[in-house]
């Protein structure tokens, strides 16, 4: 009985049937194709996958990606996608601020001098003392407050108004009085320039007001 047990016929052997290691054995025999083919599938996945892998990493680690030729996008799979984007410009715009030229406090000036004038005249047109400073150092740049101040230019006054006459549309006295010709000086520099310090900062910039 052993004996038959240990000894299968070839139909038998072929067809799987009894027990024990020959059996075994032919169904290892038939299952290597199986896994050598799918150890070679497997293979293939790794070495497809790889690559794509490898490219996310880079992305997520902030690294650029070499891109070369005219290529604008790249779709791998249907779910790997790299878009590369040129072309873009950035525009900064300069913008420079005006300067603002002020003049150091004079404080208010000694009763029945030009610059008492010229304080009295800049407090009623609604200025400050700011105003005023400013006005102080164009005329001392102008004429030194000098109701005689003459230029071979034609300019003249304490304002040195260009040609002197122009004055007379504040008074006739023009050229002798310092309240008719800062009067004039105070309407020429509202009109033009808005405020004493307006001119001055004209003044510094181009040496003239």
């Amino acid at each position: 009985m052993g004996r038959r047990a240990r000894y299968l016929s070839p139909q038998a052997a072929i067809s799987g049937a009894g027990v024990g290691t020959a059996g075994h054995r032919t169904r290892s025999r038939r299952m290597l194709p199986f896994l050598a083919f799918t150890a070679a599938m497997a293979s293939l996945f790794v070495l497809v996958l790889t690559p794509y892998q490898s490219f996310t990493a880079t992305a997520a680690t902030g690294t650029p990606a070499v891109v070369t030729g005219k290529l604008q996008s790249l779709r791998v799979a249907g779910e790997y996608s790299s878009a590369v984007v040129r072309d873009s410009y950035g525009v900064t715009k300069k913008v420079v601020a005006p300067r603002i030229f002020l003049a150091a406090a004079v404080g208010v000036p000694d009763p029945g001098t030009a610059q008492a004038i010229g304080y009295e005249l800049v407090k009623a047109r609604g200025w400050g003392d700011d105003q005023f400073a400013c006005l102080v150092s164009l005329f001392n740049r102008e004429s030194h407050w000098n109701v005689y101040a003459a230029n071979p230019s034609g300019a003249y006054g304490i304002p040195q108004a260009l040609p002197g006459s122009k004055m007379a549309s504040a008074g006739a006295d023009w050229q002798t009085n310092p309240r008719t010709q800062i009067a004039w000086g105070l309407n020429y520099i509202q009109g033009r320039y808005l405020t004493p310090c307006g001119a001055w900062g004209h003044s510094q910039s181009s040496g003239w007001y």
